[in-house]
């Protein structure tokens, strides 16, 4: 995937000479949904997103012409970890090598791990199975499971509810679902998109609120930053999307329950640490609070040197040096380097060359 195959380009035509606009995937899919996979291998042109993903509109000026083309579409990303494994002891920017304006831009961030359980393994081997003898499934015994935090006493994102939305949507035993098909389930999504514009009712804009501020409470007695407006933007899309699915005018109370449950799954994944204990002094923008502090102290010192060396230029194995000296102890030097590149600390010039960018 390349940058103008998901904005828009600029192509001039051989025999006349003029110039024409060839939309791209999110402009094509305005008012629509537009899936990305293998997210991760774009590189460097996810920058070309930002603005589509944040003002639903694409901006082009170039050979004299000024434009501006409706991008309101809903993006559904699949990505891969760097080196095709998760690495729980680090961030999903980091494992993801994505920069943190683009994940703040996505409502939520679900972390998918193929970890052994049987149940579910049945399940997929026998679905798998019935795809390829050309059978279709009648029963869908899929369900969700969260393993629980030893910190979830302490934790704004504790499931409250008496029967939280994983517990209503699990399939009892032996029930059978009949399957919309998918064009009627087509038809009633473009209605609801055309037709159904939900309204929060007091009750359900209370709940957001209060989930946001103890959020926002939470994040800055850590000390740390990841909870911003965007959240609160993203929880009242939800909540609409939530109440449009029922074709109903009102978004109710327990329309804004279901999506906090929803967001608070969401961010599990991204607070659990590789112990599987909650962690608010991480985030899913960049690294953990004590990664964090650890940088900033390497970063001052590197600034010190280029200071008076009037070099900002540093080989792999001085900076391997100056780690040692300031007593800097990392799982992964290697890793920490690369952390530091992702988050435009470093910039790496050459093989085993960095220069300081700040």
């Amino acid at each position: 995937t390349t940058t103008s195959g998901l904005t828009v380009t600029l192509s001039k035509d051989g025999s006349s000479g003029d110039f024409a606009l060839e939309a791209g995937a999110l402009v094509l899919g305005d008012q629509g949904i537009c899936g990305i996979d293998e997210f991760d291998k774009m590189g460097n042109q996810h920058q070309a997103l930002l603005e589509a993903m944040e003002q639903q509109s694409i901006s082009l000026a170039k050979a004299g012409m000024v434009c501006s083309l409706p991008a309101r579409t809903s993006i559904i990303a699949a990505a891969n970890p760097v080196g095709g494994h998760y690495n729980k002891a680090r961030t999903v920017s980091e494992n993801l090598k994505m920069g943190s304006a683009l994940l703040s831009r996505f409502d939520l961030v679900f972390i998918l791990l193929d970890t052994p359980n049987e149940d579910h393994d049945h399940l997929l081997s026998e679905h798998v199975i019935a795809i390829r003898a050309g059978k279709q499934r009648t029963v869908s015994s899929a369900t969700v499971a969260r393993i629980n935090s030893q910190d979830s006493n302490t934790s704004v994102l504790e499931v409250v509810s008496d029967k939280p939305l994983s517990e209503r949507l699990k399939v009892v035993p032996g029930e059978t679902i009949d399957l919309i098909p998918h064009q009627l389930l087509r038809k009633y999504i473009g209605y609801a998109r055309q037709y159904v514009y939900p309204r929060l009712s007091t009750e359900a804009a209370q709940i957001l609120q209060d989930f946001y501020l103890e959020l926002r409470k939470q994040s800055q007695r850590l000390n740390s930053s990841p909870i911003t407006t965007r959240q609160l933007e993203s929880l009242i899309r939800l909540t609409e999307a939530r109440a449009r699915l029922e074709l109903r005018e009102e978004a109710t109370k327990e329309d804004a329950e279901d999506i906090v449950e929803v967001m608070k799954y969401s961010m599990l994944g991204t607070y659990s640490d590789e112990f599987g204990n909650l962690d608010f002094e991480r985030s899913q923008h960049g690294s953990g609070m004590s990664n964090r502090s650890t940088a900033k102290r390497f970063i001052s010192a590197l600034n010190n040197i280029a200071e008076r060396t009037y070099n900002n230029l540093f080989q792999f194995q001085q900076l391997r040096q100056i780690a040692k000296e300031l007593n800097i102890q990392v799982a992964d030097f290697e890793n920490f380097i690369g952390s530091l590149n992702d988050q435009g600390y470093l910039l790496k010039k050459g093989p085993k060359v960095y220069q300081l960018q700040t």
